[in-house]
């Protein structure tokens, strides 16, 4: 309601006006915001992930572990809304929602008896100012990389809008506030040195030895052993995080391999989806050069004579990260047997220019075009034989495929990939 009743007294402001005073706007609407709601976050335990990756996995993650302890949860990511016991699919298309969603989430939260609200909170948000007065018990830094530069301008202004996240916590009122930061990343340092009471720090070196498989993980912690159905090194890390974080809310070590040995998988992140012909399909949000490859290793064909990657890409959505499309379609061509190239969010630029970009990357491989993503997904399942991976990258749980001015079509891979499979299985 807030967030409505400001964004049409927008509309009638001239641009470079609003642009001037855009701050003070921001500002002014997460405020009124969190009267209306009457500053929900004062009586709940608030816990934000932020980093360019890994951010949901770590929500998911940890809010399995604190449910397990017996906390009544609610969470916000990319994936989905939680309150107590319900749950719904985030539908809108980013990860941190207006002022007046998130307040009036968090109003629902302490309604229902929710002790621990676990929830992402990023970059683009934060220039928004969504982040101000939500006063958090602890904030999670998990990595950062360049994303989103067209948003923010350069690198130094995207990292300087994940620290104001840090930065914000002055203004929490929380006993106890606690920074939890990936040591092995080089900007921690700028996390751990913000304002709080606590700072606690995680590293790779924190869970060795470790091993990581197709097929799922195994580390040690402390002498304790902990495994995990998830796969690739970056869920390692996901996992410390969220281990780190419930271990500094005194959860139990027992109680954290049990939640983490339960987590089947997280929907859209590395999703398997098992094909009763032998092959599986394998849906990934990796829409990055970097996420794309550290995804791409875990699916490495050792012997791509007995089993292949057939990789589905879509490069990036229009008007956003054109650098990258080509390092995309050069991945691919090394870590991919097959490559199928598809249509994924052009918005308003031409799909068909966005998949020349991704292609130019490609070398030593001829990919084949399918602008339909449903036909280049039954393409792909009617190649695939026993032992093969299909590879769906780019949208994870994304809802819509978004189009031209503003078109949204309704869209879900992992429905779309069951539905092709039971097509050719039947």
């Amino acid at each position: 309601m807030i967030d409505d009743l400001l964004g049409t007294t927008r509309r009638f402001i001239p641009a470079k006006i609003f642009g001037f005073f855009s701050p003070a706007y921001h500002w002014t609407l997460a405020l009124l915001a969190a009267i209306w709601y009457r500053f929900p976050s004062r009586n709940i335990t608030v816990i934000a992930v932020t980093g360019t990756k890994g951010k949901s996995s770590t929500v998911e993650i940890l809010n399995a572990i604190l449910e397990e302890a017996g906390y009544t949860t609610a969470v916000s990511d990319t994936i989905r809304f939680k309150v107590a016991g319900k749950s719904w699919d985030n539908k809108f298309k980013m990860s941190t929602p207006g002022r007046g969603f998130l307040q009036r989430l968090l109003r629902k939260a302490v309604r229902a008896g929710c002790h621990v609200m676990v929830m992402e909170m990023t970059s683009q948000g934060a220039l928004l100012y969504r982040h101000r007065f939500i006063y958090l018990d602890a904030l999670i830094f998990t990595n950062i990389s360049p994303e989103h530069i067209e948003a923010h301008g350069s690198y130094e202004n995207y990292l300087a809008s994940k620290l104001a996240i840090a930065k914000n916590m002055r203004h929490s009122h929380k006993p106890d506030r606690t920074i939890i930061a990936n040591v092995d990343d080089p900007e921690s340092d700028k996390f751990l040195s913000s304002t709080a009471d606590r700072n606690i720090s995680y590293s790779l070196h924190d869970v060795e030895p470790y091993q990581v498989k197709n097929e799922g993980l195994e580390l040690t912690l402390d002498g304790l052993t902990v495994r995990s159905h998830l796969s690739g090194l970056f869920n390692i890390y996901n996992i410390l995080a969220a281990v780190t974080a419930a271990r500094s809310f005194k959860v139990s070590d027992e109680t954290i391999i049990e939640a983490v040995e339960k987590i089947d998988s997280i929907p859209g992140r590395v999703q398997k989806i098992k094909s009763e012909k032998g092959f599986e399909v394998v849906v990934d949000y990796a829409h990055t050069a970097d996420s794309l490859e550290k995804f791409y290793q875990v699916f490495k064909k050792e012997d791509p004579q007995s089993s292949r990657n057939i990789c589905i890409l879509g490069g990036t959505g229009g008007g956003r990260d054109t650098r990258k499309r080509g390092i995309m379609g050069a991945l691919a061509d090394k870590y991919c047997q097959e490559i199928i190239l598809t249509d994924e969010d052009p918005y308003d630029e031409d799909p068909n220019k966005i998949v020349s970009d991704v292609a130019s990357g490609i070398k030593n491989k001829k990919p084949t075009i399918i602008m339909d993503r449903r036909q280049a997904i039954r393409e792909a399942i009617r190649r695939a034989k026993p032992g093969d991976s299909i590879l769906v990258t780019g949208k994870g749980t994304d809802p819509y495929i978004m189009g031209p001015r503003g078109a949204k079509t309704p869209w879900s891979d992992a429905r779309v990939v069951r539905e092709e499979l039971k097509n050719v299985e039947n």
